[in-house]
């Protein structure tokens, strides 16, 4: 596949999508607590997505049955919404994509329930440390290499694993397009960027192995090797000549 890059018209329908998340995750920063379900958190970002006018991009995507990726403490990304009360002491990624008049964006923040130990402390602000360090020096004529090398250099730094099976990605009217984009990897390599190119960096990482596990059962919920906990920050943006919009903060 090659990298699309977008038309002014379309890179509008991602903004107003990503108005609508940045909303998104601005409210869970207030409804996320001890003794609710991860259940009840699809149900509010399905709800607040629907009365924006605009359509949960994951519901039934490949066949997903739920507005959100919903991954505690050991889950990396891809969990499913379910009855599980959350605890004071859990962390919680939570993955939205939202489509405005066929385009998407996609983010994702980890969130802290209560009060957490010093290790998930670290392992949530590291991991979103990691997308600013990435996007640095990111503009048209750099590499997707570029990313990994950056994300990996401080993920590893700071003692943790940065997982490998999965990775960032273009997006668009598609909620995944080209280029691939791995969190780890050699400066100068890979896809060259262009203006107009749109994509997602979303580092994961793992707070003791990268290694992770696909379950079997639902064949999405995917875990770290180990049992140890993980975090995801993920964020749509813009390419541009001098370096990047940031579309869902």
């Amino acid at each position: 596949m090659t990298p699309i890059v977008k038309t002014p018209e379309q890179l509008n329908k991602m903004r107003a999508s990503g108005k609508i998340m940045k909303e998104i995750f601005a409210e869970l920063h207030k409804f996320i607590k001890p003794g609710i379900t991860t259940k009840q958190i699809d149900k509010f970002v399905y709800d607040y997505i629907k009365k924006s006018g605009a359509k949960p991009s994951f519901l039934g995507h490949e066949g997903f049955p739920a507005t959100i990726c919903a991954s505690v403490n050991e889950v990396v990304v891809h969990g499913i919404p379910s009855e599980y009360v959350l605890k004071d002491g859990d962390i919680v990624g939570v993955d939205v994509g939202v489509c405005v008049k066929g385009f998407h964006t996609d983010a994702a923040r980890t969130y802290k329930v209560g009060k957490v130990n010093a290790l998930k402390n670290k392992l949530v602000r590291v991991t979103e440390e990691c997308f600013f360090h990435a996007i640095k020096h990111l503009k048209a004529g750099s590499f997707v290499g570029d990313i990994g090398a950056a994300v990996q250099e401080h993920a590893e730094k700071n003692g943790f694993g940065v997982v490998r099976v999965l990775c960032g990605h273009g997006i668009g009217k598609n909620v995944h397009e080209a280029p691939q984009i791995p969190n780890f990897g050699a400066s100068g390599t890979g896809v060259e960027f262009k203006a107009g190119m749109t994509i997602c960096i979303e580092p994961m990482l793992n707070a003791g192995t990268y290694e992770v596990e696909i379950s079997t059962e639902d064949g999405w919920t995917c875990k770290t090797a180990d049992g140890q906990p993980a975090a995801h920050y993920e964020n749509t943006l813009l390419i541009t000549e001098t370096g990047v919009e940031v579309l869902t903060i």
